[in-house]
């Protein structure tokens, strides 16, 4: 007589890709070692509930933490997580107290040994020379602590940070929210620091804290690092934060606030980009000067964008356009109304035109019109009951100004404290700047992606919100080193995978690779002597090759 056999399909798709980078990182392992815990009182370690949150994170199912069990039903969760581990085991009630203990320990600290392991093991040196900082807010459900008082909290909350209303870079203003501060690498795009603020902090205010305390030790211990650049918006460019990287010795590239003394005046005389400013790169054109701003020595680069110009092309219409009809109306109106004397009409003639911001007044005259007590053509010898003064005038467009508003939407200033060429030059740092949206930035927008973890956040206490912004960028890390990793691995071996169109290509995103692996699922058969055969369906050539190129590891997970 036959076994009966019993098929179980689960899908792995592309979280094998993730375990795999997470264990080859070793993030659960550092955890394990670092953070106290008491391995007796828990089947779940802090390291491997970390590891399944960032499977759940970036799982891209939208799961809140307390659906995790549901999340692993149908996933090879021991193989994934580790041994012993059923779904089961990963309830909210074990996430829960691994996120206090996360935070007990110290989120910042933390998440600083992590990253510095992963840039370890990717070989990417142990320190970094450019560092691109920045912050994005995230809404939070619930009230937490927003109506504690200061004082209170401070006294009574230690780090705990505030969740309240404040600049919402998600226009969301009637909301509550807490603040996550990054600094990203410039190689890898690993978020090297994250550091969790509360929901009214001033990004002006944490740049200057986290230049103090933070940005410095990213060079290592010791201080021997390479020469650290960091880059920021122009947020940071305040007295403060300057004074900061002066006392850190630490390099920056920032853009220049047009409310800033002098700067407003260097754009200004910009009216000929093509005669006044020489090429930097393709696109770009500029000039540049030394000067000094907070007692700082800096290089200022005035710069005219092409591209700039191209998408500031259609916004300056359309503001030309309204503010020209709204100019027109109101020219209406002051050629109806009548003036006692014509210098009453020119006095007021004088007050519109210093009104005017997209339209000029030209034939401007003023006219007598005489009104008589009965209708029709009056008598020679009427005499009129009132003389009234009126303007008479046309409006037009300058020809000049839509230029002029051109190039000022196309210009902006960079300015950084390395005063040498020799040592970067004026096109790195153009080069660096332009970089802060696709470091830091991108990650933002990673976080924010309504299918990640969550796009607004709901936990029961304040410590584990904090918590969770540290998963969140480790899960950002976890993707980021996946990406180097597998275009590193495609690069050295001269291998590729297909893009979007079915064309070869060797720099894939991680997303995309993840699409490529997302039909791939375990089948397990097993016999009722408990016999279990187990095999993976679905895996193309092409992806069993990236698995063999990065290592046993990951073809164990896919085996």
């Amino acid at each position: 007589m036959s076994e009966t056999e019993t098929y179980n399909s689960e899908t792995l798709e592309h979280l094998g890709l993730v375990a795999g980078i997470f264990d080859e990182l070793g993030i659960g392992d550092l955890v394990d070692e670092l953070v106290p815990q008491d391995f007796s009182q828990r089947k779940v370690s802090v390291g491997r509930a970390l590891k399944a949150m960032v499977l759940n994170g970036l799982g891209f199912a939208n799961r809140r933490l307390y659906l995790m069990p549901e999340f692993f039903r149908n996933k090879p969760t021991e193989r994934l997580v580790g041994a012993g581990i059923s779904p089961e085991h990963l309830n909210d009630d074990a996430l829960g107290k691994a996120l206090d203990t996360l935070y007990a320990f110290g989120l910042t600290e933390l998440y600083r040994s992590i990253a510095g392991r992963a840039a370890e093991r990717l070989g990417l040196g142990g320190g970094v020379a450019m560092a691109h900082l920045d912050i994005t807010s995230f809404h939070v459900d619930g009230q937490y602590n927003s109506e504690v008082a200061d004082d209170d909290l401070d006294e009574n909350a230690g780090g705990l940070i505030r969740v309240s209303k404040g600049y919402s870079r998600d226009h969301r203003d009637d909301l509550n929210q807490v603040v996550l501060e990054l600094i990203t690498e410039s190689q890898a795009n690993l978020p090297m620091m994250m550091r969790p603020l509360s929901g009214n902090a001033s990004d002006k205010t944490s740049f200057e804290e986290t230049i103090e305390r933070h940005v410095g030790q990213l060079r290592g211990d010791d201080g021997g690092g390479p020469s650290m650049v960091v880059v920021t918006d122009s947020a940071g460019f305040t007295r403060g934060c300057l004074g900061a990287y002066q006392r850190q010795g630490l390099g920056w590239i920032m853009s220049v606030p047009s409310t800033v003394a002098g700067a407003e005046r260097r754009l200004e005389e910009v009216v000929d980009p093509q005669e006044q400013l020489r090429p930097l790169v393709e696109g770009y054109r500029y000039a540049a000067f030394w000067t000094a701003y907070a007692g700082v020595e800096q290089r200022w680069l005035v710069i005219h964008s092409e591209a700039a110009r191209e998408r500031a092309a259609k916004r300056v219409d359309k503001q030309l356009l309204k503010q020209g009809e709204t100019e027109r109306k109101a020219f209406d109106e002051l050629r109806r109304e009548a003036f006692r004397c014509p210098e009453d009409a020119w006095r007021a003639l004088a007050t519109f035109r210093g009104t005017l911001r997209a339209l000029e007044v030209h034939g401007a005259e003023v006219v007598e019109r005489r009104h008589y007590k009965s209708a029709g053509k009056p008598a020679a010898d009427a005499v009129p009951e009132s003389v009234g003064y009126h303007l008479n005038g046309v409006l037009a467009a300058p020809i000049a100004l839509r230029e002029r508003r051109l190039i000022r939407h196309s210009c902006f200033i960079l300015a950084t404290n390395e005063l040498d060429e020799e040592v970067l030059a004026d096109a790195e740092v153009l080069r660096a700047y332009k970089g802060q949206s696709s470091k830091v930035e991108r990650g933002f927008r990673f976080l924010k992606d309504p299918m990640f973890l969550a796009s607004t956040l709901y936990l029961k206490k304040v410590e584990r919100v904090m918590a969770l912004l540290m998963v969140m960028t480790v899960c950002l890390l976890v993707y980021a080193a996946l990406e180097y990793r597998i275009r590193q691995t495609l690069a050295e071996h001269e291998e590729s995978v297909p893009d979007q169109k079915g064309k070869p290509t060797r720099r894939p995103t991680a997303k995309w690779v993840f699409e490529l692996f997302m039909d791939v699922h375990l089948l397990t058969i097993t016999t009722e002597e408990k016999t279990i055969r187990t095999f993976v369906l679905n895996l193309r050539e092409e992806l069993g090759r990236l698995l063999e190129l990065m290592g046993a590891a990951y073809v164990e997970l896919y085996s």
